[in-house]
Parts: structure tokens; sequence; C-alpha cells
């Protein structure tokens, strides 16, 4: 890109080829633009809890569209642990993620641990969210 590591510009634009390869059918293609991304982040950004959540929740989508649904248990496990410890376990974004693991159990048929962390979740998502 000819941008220096650490501009703002040049980790802008890696985020937008990465999802404009992804919404057009193409992430096989974004995977490596995620990876790249979410490896700069950490290197030069680690401090910005923000922008590596965000990274890693990109980089589990594109792992989800290929099917590559274990890797992305991982990623969004990960995502949920650093989210609850920033934001705390009752904050929408929170129980989000918790939602999006429930969506990746499910998808690899892992029905009782999806059913536990759904009802684990539930009465959390009832007391911060509302009915």
């Amino acid at each position: 890109l000819g941008r220096p590591e650490t501009d703002g510009v040049r980790c802008n634009a890696m985020g937008v080829l990465g999802d404009a390869l992804g919404s057009n059918g193409r992430s096989e293609e974004g995977l490596p633009v995620y990876e790249a991304l979410l490896a700069l982040i950490r290197r030069n950004w680690s401090h910005n809890e923000k922008l590596v959540l965000s990274a890693q929740t990109n980089l589990a989508s594109c792992l989800n569209n290929l099917g590559r649904y274990d890797e992305a248990l991982v990623l969004k496990r990960e995502t949920y642990a650093k989210m609850v410890a920033w934001k705390g376990v009752s904050h929408e974004d929170s129980i989000l993620c918790g939602s999006n693991i429930a969506a990746s159990l499910i998808e690899l048929g892992l029905w009782e641990e999806a059913k536990a962390l759904t009802r684990d979740q539930l009465p959390v998502a009832r007391q911060s969210l509302g009915p």
C-alpha cells in the first residue's frame, strides 16, 4: 500500500478492502486481508480494545462465511471473553458476542452447549435490554 504500517489510513483501507471482498462473495480473497489487518492491529494498537475486537469479529465472520466454523468459534470465544472483561457481561456488545457464539455452536451441531449458553444469556439480556 506504500504507507507506513502505523498509518491509520492504511489500516482503514485494509478494513474496507476486506469488507468489499466479503460483500461481493469473495471471502476467500478477503481472508488474508482480515488476517493481516488483525496482525497489524495487534502489533501496533494492542491497547485499543475496540480496534482489536472489531478486527477479530470481522475475521471470525469471514471464517464463518467460508464454513470454517471451528476456527470462527475460537475467535468468537476470545472476543466474548475480552468484551466481558472490557464492558461487562450485561453490556449489549457482550450480549451480542454471546449470541454469535451460540449461532456458531448451532452451526457445529453443539445443541446442548448452545442451549446452555442461551439460557445463561437470556436473563442478562432481559435485565439489560428489557423484554
